[in-house]
């Protein structure tokens, strides 16, 4: 059921981007399209009754700071909330990154409606991937981001829950934190926002243009006002000048960084085993990955001199078996490959199986500022130095 699952989702992709062509797909794309029509009036609508306050946003009386993008996956948020929240702690903010915990899986035993009942309505509390001392959960149970967020942090507590505000709460009643980071928290409206973080990915930009269900555009590309910083990320040393342009035709006060996902080192999956960059050069190596962008991933390969032999793209966030990991590592023998490389993200899904006839790497990447150092500075002193709050305590019973 998962493969036959991953195999719908691959398809609606490749008919999204339009690399399904055809009587079908062509159908499909115009089916999508009107449901887009849809989909722009209940987002906007949202917004609306957000903006005139027919709606009421929560505040938990700390600083609340929004990482997110207008387009699904494949901007490299990650890395960026890893670089806030180290540069916050280290600033003097106590932190939790609050994340929704995307194809996790609790599980914990759902309440019947009687034991809501009796429990005066009590949900189970928010997941725990890390309380700043220890991960607690493993990457099914936590989600692949939220547990790869959790191992890299030492001292930011990890809370998952689709409800952040429950989630936000119990990080500050519980964890003692003064600092909230909202992974992916541009469309969650229901928590105020001192400041929202917004990723726009060099290479697309606004994805294919159009919005969901037909493209890959969560809101319209005039929603970027939202924005209080503006990072671009996968740049090359290019000048953005085109993109920037555009950026300011939607935002003209939002400050402007501009990054690129800066790769560090090979790590071994399952050992204590690093080795330099240049270990790739001229070496024939195969890919395997499941990302929203895995041409971006293979193209940085590239750039640091791998030769890739083979490659296998899963659907995003795909759970590997131990089959498909043993399957493809065959292969590599066959073809006579020296190591295989994937991402950080997919390496936390990895089964654990038996000695390597390949051993199996994962590339190590940071974010690295290129164009508004001073602007990233200034931003994070904004933030560690706020005007004074209420206190935390004064908002709870």
């Amino acid at each position: 059921m998962a493969r036959r699952l991953d195999e719908l989702e691959q398809y609606a992709i490749e008919v999204i981007l339009d690399k399904r062509h055809g009587f079908r797909p062509g159908l499909l794309r115009i089916a999508l399209r009107f449901l887009s029509f849809l989909y722009l009036a209940i987002v906007q609508a949202r917004l609306y009754l957000y903006r005139e306050r027919f709606l009421k946003e929560r505040q938990l009386g700390c600083l609340v700071i929004s990482i997110g993008n207008l387009t699904v996956g494949g901007t490299g948020k990650t890395p960026v909330v890893e670089k806030f929240a180290r540069a916050l702690q280290k600033g003097g903010r106590r932190v939790a990154i609050l994340s929704r915990g995307y194809k996790s899986v609790d599980r914990r035993r759902k309440k019947t409606l009687w034991e809501k009942f009796l429990a005066q309505g009590s949900e189970n509390p928010p997941r725990v991937v890390s309380d700043g001392k220890s991960v607690l959960l493993d990457s099914a149970t936590a989600g692949d981001e939220p547990y790869m967020l959790a191992s890299n942090l030492q001292g930011v507590a990890v809370v998952v829950d689709k409800n952040r505000v429950k989630a936000g709460l119990h990080a500050l009643r519980e964890l003692e934190v003064d600092t909230l980071l909202l992974d992916d928290g541009l469309q969650y409206l229901p928590l105020k926002h001192r400041l929202d973080i917004v990723l726009v990915d060099r290479q697309a930009p606004f994805g294919n243009e159009h919005l969901l269900p037909r493209g890959t555009l969560r809101e319209p590309p005039r929603n970027l006002r939202r924005a209080s910083y503006i990072f671009i990320t996968k740049c090359n040393g290019e000048p953005n000048a085109d993109l920037i342009k555009r950026i300011r035709r939607y935002n003209r006060t939002a400050e402007i960084i501009e990054c690129r996902h800066s790769p560090l080192y090979l790590q071994h999956v399952y050992k204590d085993e690093r080795l330099p960059l240049d270990y790739l050069h001229g070496l024939y190596i195969g890919s395997f990955c499941g990302i929203a962008a895995p041409e971006s991933f293979e193209q940085g390969l590239h750039a640091l001199g791998a030769k890739i032999e083979l490659s296998r793209h899963f659907a995003d966030h795909h759970r590997y078996t131990e089959r498909e990991l043993s399957q493809f590592l065959q292969r590599c023998v066959r073809r006579d490959v020296s190591a295989v490389i994937t991402t950080e993200k997919d390496a936390v899904r990895f089964p654990f199986i038996g000695p390597l006839e390949v051993p199996i790497y994962y590339l190590r990447v940071e974010i690295e500022i290129l164009n508004g150092q001073e602007t990233w500075e200034q931003c994070v002193q904004r933030i560690c130095t706020p005007p004074t709050m209420i206190a935390p305590e004064d908002f709870f019973p």
